[in-house]
């Protein structure tokens, strides 16, 4: 697959999707800015993608739960004037219920999910809009549509996908593409750090990273915003925004049962109930 783009900048490239692109695009020909908490991850990606495909890979350790950090970033992209793909795909799913977070992680999830993504696309554009070419992925999800996925993970996910159709109706008279990847159940280890127990959830649900991000930069030639990898995540996802349907799976959120299976997550994510 030809992929023209000639700096990519990603986001949460240490290891699952984001390392998945890092992968596709340096074999592709594109230099990278690999951007992540672990230093020690990047540099050995770095290594390993300079070494087999001949491209600049360029780390830069960041924690973008913190303002400062994700300012910091801004300043690079903004003097990175070849930079000409932006990847938003730093993110985590939350051990904690909303009214039981008492360590701020809502706080940090709109930092990572919200205002990074927003903050970055900002700078980004500025130097795209003057080559009047570029493109920048937000990495959403389908939980975007659910009321399953949590107050905060599927709110700021929801976000993400109208920012990115929106912010496309802006630039329509402009050669820059924003896109919207909506991947639902992916083999990664972010499930693993959110706390969800991937051995009870039927297989076929599941895609595998390669493909999940073969999709999204392919989309990249089309004209959808938003865009859902797999044929059973386009279901999904349509029956959660049907309004016959999702009338029903609000129904369905609200019963005790439903929402302790879909949940899925460990025991010791959640505090014991008194007089368990």
């Amino acid at each position: 697959m030809k992929i023209p783009y000639q700096k990519a900048l990603i986001t949460g490239a240490s290891a699952g999707l984001g390392e998945e692109y890092a992968r596709q695009l340096a074999a592709a020909g594109t230099d990278l800015i690999l951007v992540a908490r672990r230093k020690d991850r990047l540099e050995k990606l770095a290594a390993e993608l300079k070494e087999k495909f001949r491209i600049s890979a360029e780390v830069f350790p960041a924690d973008l739960s913190r303002e400062e950090e994700i300012y910091r970033l801004a300043d690079k992209i903004r003097q990175t004037e070849d930079l000409d793909l932006l990847i938003n795909n730093a993110g985590f799913g939350g051990r904690s219920k909303f009214y039981r977070d008492e360590t701020g992680e809502a706080e940090k999830m709109i930092g990572v999910h919200v205002t990074a993504p927003v903050v970055l696309t900002r700078a980004a554009l500025a130097a795209m809009i003057k080559k009047n070419r570029g493109a920048v992925i937000n990495l959403a999800s389908v939980a975007a549509f659910s009321p399953f996925s949590g107050a905060m993970y599927s709110s700021t996910k929801a976000f993400l996908v109208m920012f990115s159709e929106n912010l496309q109706n802006e630039l329509m008279e402009t050669g820059i593409k924003i896109q919207a990847l909506c991947p639902g159940l992916t083999h990664t280890e972010f499930h693993q750090v959110a706390g969800i127990k991937k051995e009870t959830i039927p297989g076929l649900l599941w895609m595998k990273a390669d493909r999940v991000v073969r999709i999204s930069l392919k989309a990249l030639n089309g004209r959808k915003v938003m865009v859902v990898p797999g044929c059973r995540n386009r279901i999904i996802a349509f029956l959660m925004r049907c309004p016959w349907t999702f009338s029903l799976l609000r129904w369905l959120a609200r019963l005790d049962k439903i929402r302790k299976v879909a949940s899925l997550k460990e025991e010791e994510s959640e505090p014991a109930k008194e007089g368990s």
